[in-house]
């Protein structure tokens, strides 16, 4: 039940979102709770995939769904439409991240910006380097992606289970490397792993790539065209051979950054309304009666979303279900892997696994840490404030947590060969569950939050 203190309204409930998050607090906290979720399906598809319930659990994801109208259908299995359909959301969120740290974010200024981006390289080239070393030839090879990403809510959700061990500076450094290695993992896809090309597609593609552009230079500030525009890009680039969820990151990159009205054109005019407001209140205090004050205030929260950039604006509806259903559905559908303990000597010596799993836990740790180390001593950047390079190997061992980019870049590499497939989700699933103990346990008893000198 409702409690009224004075003229205000206040459920229970409320009380707990009353509170207000900086943009990075509050980015934090979504990918945090969403790495406890993500953990449950995945333990929850694991568990589908090694009971009886296995036969019913694949037989529902590959049934087949099939959208549209007669004359143009698509249809494709239930896992496809996930992997394909549902994760281009992700990738939107992605890169809509990512403009807002390269405009405005951690990666704006250059000096801040250098020592993440450092970081990253060096946690994307060691993993695939050591996975190449495993697999130098053969159909294998195409497997050397999969150890370059780590997987920022898996990441972030074990960090912030140190409590005050992991300074904000330290989750700060982690986002923004995290942020860059999306942004190379998203290079990756497009450039390597990539089918036979359909150029009328493309062809179609560049035109609705056009279009947004034009849209974006014209002055279109509503969303509804871009998302209506970028339907028809995600259609066109599923169509070309190019994977369609990269229609994601470029549809974000294109949505304006900059609002339809200036905080100070804004400000100029906020008073005039609050004044309409008052007045109109004073005739009739409840806004279900006064149709007045229901259309001035109507009027002022037009003005607040006007004030919004349009970018900012889907970042932030987005990133609920992004985060709540999105990515956990993506686990339940590519979690499930049988694990056949009786050959578990094989999948360990196998070379696709043994590559991935060595790729996550020794290339995170070599690249990430040894990069930072090199780019500090040479002087080329400086450790954030409150750190020092214990943090950095902890943070290094939790990017061995590959999770969800990992089994997407796998799902690409092994389509066609369900074995290889199979061994590189194994190595996944045990190198980031060995990556994220390591790290949490040695910032545990390694790190403190006190600020290094």
């Amino acid at each position: 039940m409702s409690k009224i203190d004075g003229n205000e309204h206040t459920a229970p409930w409320e009380k707990a979102f009353d509170s207000v998050l900086t943009p990075l607090e509050e980015f934090i906290h979504r990918q945090t709770t969403s790495g406890i979720l993500l953990m449950v399906c995945a333990i929850a598809a694991i568990i589908l995939a090694n009971t009886h319930w296995n036969e019913s659990y694949h037989h529902i994801l590959q049934s087949t769904l099939t959208v549209g109208l007669e004359g143009f259908q698509l249809s494709k299995s239930l896992h496809h439409w996930i992997n394909d359909g549902l994760m281009v959301l992700f990738f939107l969120v992605v890169g809509l991240e990512l403009k807002r740290e390269l405009l405005v974010g951690e990666l704006a200024d250059p000096k801040q910006a250098l020592l993440p981006i450092v970081a990253a390289i060096g946690g994307m080239l060691a993993p695939a380097l050591i996975y190449l070393a495993f697999n130098p030839a053969g159909h294998t090879l195409d497997g050397w992606g999969i150890p370059m990403a780590t997987d920022i809510a898996f990441a972030l959700g074990t960090l912030a289970l140190l409590g005050n061990r992991a300074p904000k500076s330290l989750l700060m450094f982690l986002v923004a490397l995290a942020i860059v290695d999306d942004l190379g993992a998203v290079m990756v896809i497009a450039l390597f792993y990539t089918e036979t090309l359909n150029f009328t597609a493309l062809g179609l593609a560049a035109g609705m790539i056009v279009l947004l552009i034009t849209m974006n230079r014209g002055g279109v500030r509503t969303l509804m065209p871009y998302m209506l525009v970028g339907l028809v890009l995600w259609i066109a680039m599923l169509k070309s051979g190019v994977h369609a969820t990269l229609a994601g990151v470029m549809l974000a990159f294109i949505i304006p950054m900059r609002p339809k009205y200036d905080p100070k054109r804004f400000l100029s005019q906020i008073h005039d309304k609050v004044d309409q407001i008052k007045n109109a209140y004073a005739r009739e205090e409840n806004i279900i009666k006064n149709d007045e004050l229901r259309a001035r205030v109507q009027a002022l929260g037009d003005g607040v979303r006007l004030v919004q950039a349009p970018a900012q604006s889907l970042e932030h509806k987005l990133h609920l279900p992004s985060a709540y259903l999105v990515i956990p559905i993506f686990a339940l559908a590519n979690a499930g892997i049988p694990i056949d303990w009786s050959s578990l000597g094989g999948i360990v010596t196998h070379p696709v696994s043994l590559g991935v799993g060595a790729g996550l836990i020794l290339g995170k740790l070599i690249g990430i840490a040894g990069f930072t180390w090199v780019a500090v001593k040479l002087g080329l950047s400086e450790l954030p404030q409150g750190l020092n390079f214990k943090h950095i190997v902890g943070v290094a061992l939790m990017g061995g947590i590959g999770f969800t980019m990992s089994i997407f870049i796998a799902e690409l590499g092994f389509a066609h060969h369900a074995e290889d497939l199979l061994m590189a989700k194994t190595g996944i699933l045990f190198a980031s569950l060995i990556a994220g103990v390591s790290g949490f346990l040695w910032l545990y008893l390694t790190a403190d939050n006190k600020e290094s000198h």
